[in-house]
């Protein structure tokens, strides 16, 4: 080896040491290292190798999702309904998902005559999500092997060999309730926390003959265990939490349609959401995500049914759980007079088996029949403020404007001494109130009404667009309905004989003529049976006027009213409102007197 080979090698050498130190990994660096080569030297162990010390046996038989590996035949396939059917449903289902794809309730109709369709199309999700290895599966991606047998059907994925997730249904002869229960067999092993989610997601499509009118009653409903059920809201979008207890049951509710979901054990809880749609024949997307509890079981089952049909306060009733509370009866005490009072005098009509118009005809007059004792009270005591007016104008012309407070106590000496109550005409009407306003909610509600005609009314349950414009106007719409109209004029009729009776003047007697027509346009696109109702109320309401005004004698309340006022203060008996009177007079002059001091 000559001196320039030698000075080379002894370079390289140089520069070999010099990197081995620079370049040396830290000592962080070769602990991760050792990790790293022991992780995979365990995973390699308990891959590869096999015991010693057990005999050799046969291979278990290895179906082809064992091969692929977990849900390995759920992954991929070809989309495929299977249906069951009985005289009140017709169930579509999909085997993607193992999900219910449509339902048709039979025995109804769309506005337009097509067979009502609550949900259809790959919009409608319904499925499990599935903690798995730390990553969430859902079953609305896995393809389901369907089994029809009479009138069941099972959907199940295997996720390997002895492990499944089951969707079975069975829909009874003559019902609306399909039974569900789904089964997750070996999934514990599988399965990471404590509970699963149950993900339904839909959009419900258009039934009725106005989209306003049918998204205004529609709305997901909910009900915690011990509570009344409730609802989000039903104009806007929303998205709630529900975490105050245990959900007995949750719907997704249309006008005169619902899907209800019934669990036999309490979601632990959950979400709801819904959002108003813009599309043509679309009205609301509603979402729920519920928590199932997840115990961990060899084999884990969740029995639950689905409602689908009217809603009808009878059919929702005979299901249990107050689901018939969804049907708006309106706020106390409105919904309790519908629900007690008018729905089973409705009823009790309905059951002769005449005509809906006619019905609510015999129900106007019941009910007008009932308050007759206050309407004749209301009159009476309006004639006796009518006889009085003169009176009246006489101490307002010694008094004058520009003394209120004045003016106010000389008309209380009045009533005192003739012995009226200037409210007296305002309390009967009062009590009248509620039952009017019940029905404002009633009729709209009322699923009997739904498809039923009279007269020139095609549906009761909508309004009769008697003129259509074709484009909307403020305030009126696209239409004119006839019955809004006549309910209109006779409601401003009843208010000039009205202001005859009671002697109405200045202010108060137009603004009884504005009232009318604000209705006009709130009830236009109101239901044609509300605006027969409020028609039916007024032209009764002149009838009974009528006859109490050929019973009821002017003069003879004039002389009784001039009787009272002769009559020594000492001998007239006095009523509430003139015991309060006098203590309210007494005040006045009290604070009058200090005043003057």
């Amino acid at each position: 080896m000559d001196r320039n080979t030698f000075t080379g090698l002894f370079l390289i050498m140089i520069v070999l040491a010099g990197s081995f130190y620079f370049f040396k990994p830290s000592e962080v660096e070769i602990k991760k290292e050792k990790e790293r080569i022991a992780a995979d030297s365990t995973k390699s162990v308990s891959t590869n190798a096999a015991p010693a010390t057990v005999a050799p046996i046969a291979a278990p038989t290895l179906d082809s999702a064992t091969l692929k590996g977990p849900f390995g035949n759920s992954l991929t396939g070809n989309e495929a309904v299977s249906i069951l059917e009985n005289e009140s449903l017709k169930i579509s289902f999909s085997n993607k998902g193992g999900k219910i794809v449509s339902v048709e309730v039979k025995g109804q109709k769309t506005y337009e005559g097509k067979p009502i369709i609550l949900f259809d199309g790959n919009q409608n999700k319904f499925g499990l999500i599935l903690n798995i290895g730390g990553k969430m599966v859902s079953t609305n991606d896995l393809f389901f092997v369907a089994t029809k047998t009479g009138t069941a059907l099972s959907m199940k994925a295997n996720y390997l060999v002895d492990k499944f997730i089951e969707f079975r249904y069975d829909l009874k002869p003559n019902s609306s309730n399909v039974a569900m229960n789904i089964n997750l067999n070996g999934m514990n092993q599988v399965v990471q926390g404590n509970s699963v989610s149950l993900n339904w997601e839909t959009t419900l499509l258009e039934q009725e003959k106005s989209v306003s009118n049918e998204q205004r009653y529609s709305a997901p409903y909910y009900k915690y265990i011990n509570q009344n059920p409730d609802h989000l809201n039903v104009a806007k979008d929303e998205k709630e939490e529900l975490k105050e207890g245990k959900i007995e049951w949750f719907s997704f509710k249309q006008h005169f349609f619902s899907a209800v979901l019934i669990p036999e054990t309490p979601f632990d809880h959950g979400e709801l959401e819904v959002k108003v749609s813009t599309k043509p024949g679309e009205i609301k997307w509603y979402a729920a995500n519920m928590q199932l509890q997840f115990n961990q079981l060899a084999a884990q089952s969740y029995p639950m049914k689905f409602y689908f049909g009217t809603n009808k306060f009878s059919t929702l009733k005979a299901q249990g759980h107050e689901i018939e509370k969804q049907v708006d009866m309106g706020y106390w005490p409105l919904k309790y007079i519908n629900r007690f009072v008018v729905l089973p005098v409705f009823n009790w009509l309905e059951s002769f088996g005449w005509n809906y118009g006619l019905i609510i005809l015999l129900l106007t007059v019941a009910l007008k029949l009932a308050m007759s004792p206050l309407t004749y009270k209301s009159y009476l005591s309006m004639a006796k403020m009518r006889i009085l007016k003169p009176e009246m104008d006489v101490i307002k012309a010694k008094v004058g404007d520009d003394n209120p407070t004045l003016l106010q106590q000389e008309y209380l000496k009045l009533y005192k001494q003739v012995g009226v109550n200037p409210i007296g005409g305002c309390l009967p009407m009062l009590l009248q109130l509620p039952f009017v306003m019940a029905f404002f909610f009633f009729f709209p509600n009322l699923f009997e009404l739904r498809g039923q005609s009279f007269l020139w009314m095609k549906d009761l349950s909508t309004y009769d667009d008697f003129i259509k414009f074709g484009v909307a106007i403020p305030f009126i719409g696209n239409h004119l309905s006839l019955m809004c109209i006549l309910m209109t004029i006779s409601t401003l009729i009843y208010t000039y004989f009205n202001n005859q009776i009671s002697g109405a003047t200045g202010q108060m007697k137009y603004i009884g003529y504005i009232m009318p027509i604000v209705f006009l346009g709130v009830l236009n696109s109101y239901p044609a049976g509300l605006n027969y109702y409020y028609f039916l109320a007024n032209m009764l309401t002149f009838a009974q006027q009528f006859l109490i005004k050929s019973m009821v004698d002017d003069d003879k309340i004039h002389k009784t009213l001039q009787d009272n006022k002769a009559k020594p203060a000492d001998q007239k008996k006095k009523s509430k409102f003139q015991t309060r009177l006098d203590d309210y007079m007494r005040q006045q002059n009290q604070l009058k007197q200090k005043k003057d001091s």
